[in-house]
């Protein structure tokens, strides 16, 4: 058969280059990738044959061999599971076909120890390439089940590979590993050893639901001995607590997200009565980097019977819960079901009420027990979290009831609801809030003015989502969520007279200035009016009550929804020296078209102040410079 040579893609080499010198601190994991991924073709196939009887696939007895050769310094790894076509191991071997791979290896070279880079690699789910940590040669050999043909792929794990067609291999999928020499001060083992090999599997793929076999060394002139299976094939989740040791959790979790960290949090439910299930879930201690990605997979294994049916069933758990991993197996399912029945099913519908309940309650739990550990939860998967306040009213409450956010209140400590509201001041009867793209910008923002002045607490959210979610909930015990940015404020509380008075006076005294200013900026402004809430800028720009912020608006056209634009409100400080002089001057010229030009640029600055861009910055700038130049 013609062997071609491919080139790998670039980051693909980058990727080899990185695992193969710098990655890993055990090397031992290879073994475990290798025994995962055959494990994943032996799901496969068996899925496949259910789903078509017609396939012409032996899956009588499916396993997972590992065999070595002392001699050549070789170790197999072998499975008669799904395997690949030709095409497939182009794709998936020769590239890295994943849009954030650039982001990836920014952040491998970046991290700052061997623990974090080994969680990279393994949220990537490149495995395999760890075959080239422990060999200076991988040879692997595919037939997929059903096609006539096979394929040999063999690569040294440096510029090239190649590829070719041969006939004779067997279903399923065979890595071979030409063993670099024993090195043991770089924690480079003799992978020959059947010992070693025995070790790592109980270590690592105890759990793994299909036989992984050795044949044992045979003596001097006997026969070769029978296969000894090497893992006991035991589903953690159906066996009791009291029998699982949390490293065998650990190793499970690893297995099932390709994460190399351990988790944060183990979940385990039993259901029983009418319709009974088993549950092992796991929330991750790492946000994947791909989690807010379109192409991001969600969703836990489902088993029915301990038979695998689904690798990422979404049905089971909503999208803010998706980066919770895990297994779920239930007794009462059909082994044939489709993604299309799980949306429809009754039963599923009641596990993931269920799920979703559980899992937030020991969110809860932790919030209440471990600080540490709830600090680092929110920090990596609060964002995800928060979604739930918008899509899913039902467990809205106790969503809430475990998130947190920034304040005004303190710099490193974030703030639940429920303790903003037990520090509100006598007469505070709203929740403040402020949106916007960092807490510096937002705690330097005009409109934060008034309330820095009287200590009135702010809540500081700086996520996307927190521009919808904030409408969504409305109000929490009976106080309104509030935008400092939007509608009229009044911190005075009980009338003044006195300030009553002083305001109609500043009303009057104001108000040809501002129905000038409004017909000037008509096509930029809908209202121009006197502020509480100014105490040192000059002006501000706000939204009506129930109008989209500007960066709603942009986030809605990102998504390709035509959203109408709205006028905002422009709000004058009436004892700033700028507006004071600029109501001055509009009462003592008869022509005021020199003034339009001052209007215009207040407005900006106003724009510009709250993080928003001129609508026309050239024009800005002109202005800006004439301005300066008169004044020197």
């Amino acid at each position: 058969m013609t062997t071609e040579t491919f080139e790998f893609q670039v980051e693909a080499r980058q990727l080899l280059q990185l695992m193969i010198h710098s990655v890993y601190s055990n090397k031992d994991v290879f073994l475990r990738e290798l025994v995962s991924n055959a494990s994943d073709a032996l799901d496969k196939l068996r899925l496949e044959k259910l789903r078509d009887d017609s396939l012409d696939a032996d899956v009588s007895d499916l396993h997972i061999e590992i065999d070595v050769d002392k001699e050549a310094r070789t170790l197999t790894v072998r499975d008669n599971g799904i395997g690949m076509s030709y095409d497939e191991v182009g794709q998936l071997i020769g590239t890295i076909a994943n849009s954030g791979t650039a982001t990836f290896l920014k952040e491998l070279r970046e991290a700052q120890d061997a623990a974090n880079a080994e969680g990279l690699i393994g949220q990537f789910g490149v495995g395999f390439y760890s075959g080239f940590m422990v060999a200076d040669e991988v040879t692997l050999v595919t037939r997929r089940a059903g096609e006539g043909q096979g394929t040999r792929w063999t690569s040294r794990g440096e510029s090239t590979y190649t590829l070719e067609k041969v006939d004779d291999a067997p279903q399923g999928t065979s890595v071979m590993l030409h063993l670099k020499p024993a090195d043991p001060e770089n924690q480079l083992h003799d992978y020959t050893s059947p010992w070693t090999i025995k070790q790592i599997v109980k270590r690592y793929s105890d759990f793994i639901t299909w036989p992984i076999r050795m044949v044992p060394e045979a003596a001097d002139g006997e026969d070769a001995p029978e296969p000894e299976t090497l893992n006991s094939m035991k589903a953690l989740w159906a066996r009791s607590r009291d029998e699982v040791s949390d490293d065998e959790y650990h190793e499970l979790y690893k297995h099932i997200s390709h994460d190399w960290r351990e988790p944060l949090e183990t979940i385990r439910l039993q259901a029983e009565g009418t319709f009974e299930y088993q549950a092992l879930l796991f929330v991750p201690s790492h946000a994947p980097h791909d989690l807010f990605t379109r192409d991001f997979k969600r969703g836990v294994q489902l088993y029915v019977k301990r038979v695998f049916i689904m690798d990422d069933c979404e049905a089971l758990l909503p999208p803010y819960l998706r980066f919770v991993k895990g297994v779920v197996d239930a007794q009462d399912l059909s082994l044939n079901v489709s993604r299309e029945i799980l949306q429809q099913d009754r039963h599923i519908r009641m596990m993931q009420r269920r799920l979703t309940k559980k899992v937030l309650s020991t969110i809860k739990e932790i919030k209440t027990k471990d600080a540490d550990r709830y600090a680092t939860f929110w920090r990596e998967f609060g964002t995800a979290l928060k979604e739930g306040l918008v899509t899913d009213s039902e467990n809205r409450d106790a969503i809430l009831a475990v998130a947190s956010f920034a304040t005004t209140h303190a710099e490193d400590e974030p703030t639940t609801l429920a303790q903003y509201v037990e520090r509100m001041k006598d007469g505070q009867d709203d929740i403040y809030y402020i949106t916007g793209e960092s807490r510096q910008s937002i705690e330097n923002s005009p409109h934060m003015e008034a309330f820095r002045d009287k200590g009135i607490e702010v809540l500081l959210l700086t996520d996307a989502v927190d521009e919808v979610w904030v409408d969504a909930v409305g109000e929490y015990e009976g106080k309104k969520l509030r935008s400092v940015a939007k509608g009229e404020i009044d911190l005075d509380g009980e009338k003044d007279e006195k300030v009553e008075g002083e305001r109609e006076k500043q009303a009057e005294d104001y108000a040809g200035l501002l129905g000038w200013m409004r017909e000037q900026l008509d096509e930029d402004i809908k209202e121009v009016r006197l502020s509480a809430r100014l105490t040192v800028s000059p002006a501000c720009v706000v939204s009506d009550a129930h109008d989209l912020t500007p960066a709603l608006e942009n986030m809605y056209r990102a998504m390709g929804q035509e959203v109408p634009r709205t006028k905002r409100i422009l709000e004058l400080n009436p004892g700033h020296p700028l507006v004071k002089n600029l109501n001055e001057a509009y009462k003592e010229r008869e022509d005021r078209s020199g003034l339009v030009e001052s209007a215009e640029l207040l407005h900006t600055l106003a724009v510009l102040a709250e993080g928003g861009q001129p609508k026309d910055p050239a024009r800005f700038v002109k202005l800006v410079a004439d301005r300066l130049e008169r004044t020197l």
